[in-house]
């Protein structure tokens, strides 16, 4: 019997580790360890009561395969085909943007402009994978949510990721550009967006993990990454209550930009909040 029929599921994680770090990959220990978990269908849990325990070949070939399609710069998340966000698994396809850590805090920002709300109703413009719906919907127990996207297949994304939290009753998708798609009677407590931001020019730069995996729909803003701020802002105010909130994920640099178009537009109270990192993320403004 080969030295490889006897590698252990530990040994495997250590050798894909080590040729992540080989490639500078900085989160080099956790990808190798979800990999392996995924080749073998075990959580992150398993993969530590079987460290010891021997790795069949097909799960070892499988491993090593994922992990040559991360040194080809594929996210994990689109590998496994699910990411953790606000203590939520999401599920992911090729329609749909792997959800960031930085959008938890335009979670947060909408969550707090409707805390004092019995019933908001939220809608959720270009919701991909549905998120940030399903952030807001599994943590305003009574939130009404309503969610867009130009995209049928990020809609059917959102769709199965609704099914698994059972949000179907409370969480609407509909499919059409922003507002598009809703009646002009339709009104909201609070709207937000992580809309695409990304100068056109500016894509193809992007690290490989996004310029070649994330869809060019959802990044894509025009030449000045503003088109999608241009028209939401344009039209929030027909679908807004009096009162009601405005909240959108921006580029660290837009804020300034995008707040003027609010300004312009009317808004008032027009807030910046930022991310982790000290960095803009999201600017709010209220509807007077």
């Amino acid at each position: 019997m080969s030295e490889e029929a006897h590698i252990s599921f530990g040994q495997l994680a250590r050798r894909l580790r080590q040729r992540f770090e080989a490639s500078g990959i900085d989160t080099a220990p956790l990808d190798a360890r979800l990999l392996v978990a995924h080749a073998a269908g075990l959580g992150d849990a398993g993969l530590i009561v079987r460290e010891h325990e021997a790795v069949s070949p097909d799960v070892i070939a499988d491993a090593e395969g994922l992990a040559d399609r991360r040194l080809d710069g594929e996210p994990v998340a689109r590998i496994i085909g699910e990411k953790e966000f606000y203590g939520l698994v999401i599920g992911l396809n090729d329609d749909t943007l792997v959800p960031r850590p930085d959008t938890e805090v335009l979670v947060e920002t909408g969550l707090g402009q409707i805390a004092g709300h019995d019933h908001p109703r939220v809608l959720d413009l270009g919701t991909g994978s549905g998120c940030v719906a399903i952030a807001i919907a599994m943590h305003h127990p009574n939130a009404e949510v309503v969610a867009t996207d130009i995209s049928a297949g990020a809609l059917a994304m959102a769709n199965a990721n609704l099914a698994l939290y059972g949000l179907e009753g409370r969480v609407g998708v509909v499919c059409g550009q922003w507002f598009a798609p809703l009646p002009a009677e339709t009104r909201f407590d609070l709207i937000v967006s992580n809309p695409p931001y990304i100068e056109s020019g500016a894509i193809p730069g992007l690290a490989p993990e996004v310029s070649r995996h994330d869809p060019l729909l959802a990044l894509d803003g025009g030449a000045d990454g503003l088109d999608a701020y241009r028209e939401i802002i344009g039209a929030a105010d027909r679908f807004l209550n009096p009162g009601g909130m405005l909240a959108l994920e921006i580029g660290a640099t837009q804020a300034g930009a995008v707040g003027a178009l609010m300004k312009d537009k009317g808004f008032a109270d027009i807030l910046v909040a930022k991310d982790l990192a000290g960095l803009d993320r999201v600017v709010s403004a209220r509807l007077p």
